[in-house]
């Protein structure tokens, strides 16, 4: 027996911080979108128990493990396709994909909900985002408008038939910003003005500009970053471009993928905006 679970990346352009004592209300509100690539999981019989991941480590696997029982033998294949600690929410990825794949192949009884609650608690004790998860459940656009995990926090999608490119210059500890005090004020006040503008005007070119905006008033966006948003941000062919949150990377919008091959960017990665669609 074998079961594959694929989650999309996620990445966020604007976010508010939103802190509670419950984990499962923990979390955050914001604007973001899922990219085609991400992480799949794939659980399957084995004579002894082995985890398989192709990047980082298998710290993600054993937290989610601890909220099953199962005693079977079984293999753990992960490929994560986005670099990690970049601002794809790789770690949120990998969680919701394993616990929905050991839900299914232990044959447990937990909802679609129940799992993304346990990947979301996964999250929060290891530092990591405190968003992603539930964004994943989402498509294309995804605005976060009541903080927490599946079932508890709320979102709204709308796809969008665009093409992303992505470029990645070094990792970012997402804990070490997220638990400073100093960022954590400053990220929310903007975050929640950038929320309410957004709200008011949900379109691509909004988030896109408010995206920028955040990154600009944070003072979150490296000079490496800056540069190459600058460039982008010249072309009249690019619809905007800003910094993932939490990660040392550039991302833009264009209708055409030719927008960004024409360009010449060294490592460059061109995706699409992830719709939902039976597997």
């Amino acid at each position: 027996m074998s079961v594959s679970v694929f989650v999309p990346a996620h990445i966020t352009g604007f976010f508010t911080i939103e802190n509670d004592n419950d984990p499962l209300r923990n979390g955050s509100c914001g604007a973001g979108f899922l990219l085609d690539r991400g992480v799949k999981t794939t659980v399957k019989n084995s004579s002894e128990f082995k985890i398989n991941v192709n990047q980082g480590s298998d710290v993600v696997i054993n937290e989610v493990l601890k909220y099953f029982d199962g005693e079977a033998s079984f293999e753990i294949i992960q490929d994560i396709q986005p670099p990690i600690g970049a601002g794809f929410g790789t770690s949120a990825a990998s969680a919701l994909s394993f616990a929905l794949a050991l839900n299914e192949f232990l044959d447990y009884d937990y909802s679609y909900d129940e799992c993304g609650q346990i990947a979301h608690k996964a999250e929060v004790s290891l530092g990591g985002g405190l968003g992603d998860v539930i964004a994943q459940t989402g498509s294309g656009m995804v605005l976060r408008t009541r903080p927490g995990a599946p079932g508890i926090g709320e979102i709204g999608s709308f796809d969008e038939k665009l093409f992303v490119a992505t470029k990645f210059f070094g990792e970012i500890d997402t804990a070490s910003i997220i638990q400073d005090p100093a960022y954590k004020k400053t990220i929310s006040e903007n975050g929640h003005e950038c929320l309410e503008k957004f709200k008011q005007n949900l379109s691509v070119e909004n988030f896109l500009k408010l995206s920028f905006e955040f990154s600009q008033k944070t003072k979150l966006m490296t000079n490496e970053v800056k540069s190459l948003v600058n460039y982008f941000n010249s072309s009249d062919d690019i619809l905007g471009s800003s910094m993932a949150m939490l990660g040392n990377t550039v991302f833009a919008f264009a209708d055409n993928e030719s927008s960004f091959k024409e360009l010449n960017i060294e490592e460059l990665n061109i995706d699409k905006l992830y719709a939902k669609r039976q597997l």
